[in-house]
């Protein structure tokens, strides 16, 4: 039994903390990356989090939906943190980060695969740092002995300095900005949420555009000023579902998770998050390229134990 529980919230953090005999776990939120996507609520086997949407004011933008944590039902096993795309949840057990699904295997990591080859980059250009709209790009010139130069344009050895660019991969959702405005191809960016998003225009109603007031990424959703409507660009779109969230009717807009790229893992807690994050049909597929995998795997054991 816990000594003590207790909950803890500002403007930009929310706190909860299970105080035991030995050890104190707590589960911290960093509001100001969260975007208050439905995925970490979705898969809370505990039914831990609760999404909340906050009431539209007349005349301004619709505000993102937040988070609720209860600390009586939270058992910090850390699995909203490990399939967070924007790294906004923090398991501490003694102060020290530690996601207890990964160290038990029975939760994946989610594959944040990006790329920088500096060596195409031109000294001066930071495109990618203007493009992410997390500001999670950091783009530093330093001489060839690592040492930063702040005044590019008053050095006469530019073809001396080289390029670093620094990215803060474990809060990064992988919409792939960076990479499309990259002007000489210096950055590649796989998705880690693959799908389908549509808004079903007549349902959608007439000058709303609360899904493009919460949505994290520009450009993943826009106003046409064909129709005056909001359309979809999928090649930016991270699938977090903030944006069904907030959308006042039902069915005018459809978001179906069909892919996860993810580390491997066997685990039954797994597959009953993947149902709930994509479908069932999905989530059979996943199960059969394993099955197929593991048959394989068996087999080639078999021919090299005959082969011996």
């Amino acid at each position: 039994m816990p000594i003590k529980l207790q909950k803890t919230e500002t403007e930009n953090k929310l706190v909860v903390e299970r105080l035991m005999h030995v050890k104190r776990y707590s589960l911290n939120l960093d509001k100001t990356l969260c975007t208050g996507c439905e995925m970490c609520a979705l898969i809370c086997p505990r039914e831990a989090i609760e999404i909340k949407t906050l009431p539209k004011v007349e005349g301004e933008k619709r505000k993102p939906p937040t988070i609720d944590v209860s600390e009586e039902k939270c058992q910090y096993c850390g699995i909203c943190e490990s399939i967070c795309p924007f790294g906004a949840l923090k398991v501490r057990v003694n102060g020290e980060h530690v996601i207890p699904v990964l160290k038990t295997e029975s939760f994946p990591q989610l594959l944040r695969e990006i790329e920088i080859d500096t060596t195409k980059c031109d000294v001066g250009c930071v495109d990618c740092e203007e493009a992410c709209p997390l500001n999670l790009i950091k783009v530093t010139i330093r001489t060839l002995d690592g040492e930063e130069v702040k005044d590019v344009e008053s050095r006469p050895d530019k073809e001396k300095l080289k390029v670093d660019v620094e990215i803060k991969k474990d809060l990064c959702p992988c919409c792939r900005l960076c990479e499309v405005k990259c002007p000489k191809g210096a950055i590649c960016v796989r998705k880690i949420f693959h799908g389908i998003m549509r808004i079903n225009r007549e349902k959608c109603p007439e000058g709303c555009q609360d899904c493009l007031d919460v949505c994290p990424i520009p450009g993943a959703l826009y106003l046409s000023e064909e129709d005056g409507k909001v359309h979809v660009n999928e090649l930016f779109c991270v699938y977090c579902g903030a944006c069904k969230i907030v959308c006042p009717v039902e069915e005018a807009l459809e978001l179906q998770r069909t892919h996860i790229r993810h580390t491997p893992v066997r685990s039954g807690a797994w597959n009953k998050a993947l149902e709930k994050l994509t479908s069932t049909k999905e989530m059979t597929k996943e199960l059969r390229a394993k099955g197929l995998a593991k048959t394989w795997e068996s087999v080639e054991k078999r021919v090299a134990w005959r082969g011996s």
